[in-house]
């Protein structure tokens, strides 16, 4: 009993001690840092002092009638049957008291959902389990993706002190400028949530619904998916990276100058030797959480694709090619042709019949895919050129 209560006392005096753990403890919400975050947490501190005071009110009458008017002091309670003026006052009080909170909840409201005349409009789509930003009338369009190394997730290593909160593509946008979210999802409801910026959005699928931020000084700001979607709901962060408008411009351009190159190189002749190791790096960004990094997945909801027959004969690779594509309906596997470009998919496809043992020694290039996007069938042509001209 006495090292129990050792143990004991060592613990809470560790728990109320430990200045990392009084660190995580937050008792209120952030201020944040656009203007719309200081309207909300200004409301909320409004709100919550007249709420002390009413609190203070009540209990301090509560507690004087209690102690004061106690019956061992002889004292005798009021007989009065119905208060005109007391029915009045306990109807007209509360009733100012709302009139006053309404004022600046509505005046916050109104401002929370003004999102008219932005500089700039970004489409924020959840994936399972992934967003993507487009920003419109820019031809810049990419993936975010969790980058917390696996083995962290695993425990085979110590975590970061940004555990399940980075990606490999933040979301970068100015600052001072009037930004607006429109927020949608493409599988099942998922939440974009960042708290500094005061924006929490439902995404569901086949409605856009609109936000807005204005945020004041360079920085990252970080957040999650909000809404429980599916088995990886905690491995879905959202980050920010506002930027000053010359490096945000400078930025812009390098996208633009990507996706200029990831065209170019979907006409490009790629070698066996160069697919392979794109689509290495392909698999294990976007499939590897489902289907191992041994391709062995986890049967019955993930299949493994060492070995499989779709992954291994030839006749099947329109099949192969189609559900990357297309995914499967009433099962995980979700359709990539969106997500992935006409490289990424011509890459992980042959992968998958080259890794793992399988060693089919079938090529598919983008070109390949561009013309199943088109033809709706695989043929090889470019394919077969291809083994020509490396021959």
């Amino acid at each position: 009993m006495r090292l129990q209560a050792r143990r004991l006392v060592m613990l809470l005096t560790g728990l109320t001690t430990s200045p990392a753990l009084w660190a995580e403890w937050a008792f209120n919400m952030p201020e944040g840092v656009t203007d719309l975050s200081r309207s909300i947490y200004d409301l909320h501190m409004t709100i919550f002092w007249i709420t002390v005071v009413i609190g203070v009110l009540v209990f301090g009458v509560m507690f004087w009638s209690v102690i004061f008017h106690r019956k061992s002091r002889g004292a005798k309670a009021s007989e009065f049957h119905e208060s005109t003026l007391v029915e009045i006052l306990w109807t007209s009080i509360p009733f100012a008291i709302l009139v006053v909170m309404a004022i600046p909840a509505t005046k916050t409201l109104i401002e929370v959902y003004d999102a008219d005349n932005a500089d700039i409009d970004i489409k924020v789509t959840g994936y399972q389990w992934k967003w993507q930003y487009e920003y419109l009338g820019e031809d810049v369009s990419f993936f975010s993706n969790l980058s917390t190394p696996r083995d962290e997730i695993s425990n085979a290593r110590p975590k970061n002190p940004n555990y399940l909160l980075e990606v490999d593509e933040p979301l970068v946008v100015p600052i001072g400028k009037k930004i607006r979210f429109l927020v949608t999802g493409a599988d099942v409801i998922h939440s974009w949530w960042v708290p500094e910026l005061a924006v929490k959005k439902d995404a569901i699928p086949g409605f856009i619904n609109e936000s807005w931020a204005k945020i004041n000084k360079p920085g990252i700001y970080r957040g999650q998916c909000a809404e429980l979607c599916g088995k990886d709901h905690g491995f879905m962060p959202v980050v920010v990276d506002a930027r000053t408008q010359e490096d945000y411009e400078s930025w812009l351009q390098e996208k633009r100058e990507e996706a200029a190159k990831i065209r170019e190189l979907t006409q490009k002749d790629w070698t066996m030797s160069e697919l392979m190791a794109k689509g290495e790096e392909v698999y294990n960004k976007v499939c590897v959480a489902c289907h191992q990094l041994n391709g062995q997945g986890l049967p019955p909801m993930f299949p493994a694709l060492k070995g499989a027959e779709m992954a291994v004969k030839r006749e099947m690779i329109d099949d192969h090619i189609n559900i990357v594509l297309y995914g499967k309906k009433g099962t995980a596997m979700q359709a990539f042709k969106d997500q992935l470009s006409e490289v990424d998919i011509a890459a992980v496809v042959t992968y998958e019949r080259n890794a793992w043992g399988n060693n089919t020694g079938e090529m598919i290039t983008p070109k390949d895919i561009l013309d199943y996007k088109k033809d709706g069938k695989y043929t090889g042509r470019h394919s077969q050129e291809n083994a020509k001209e490396a021959k």
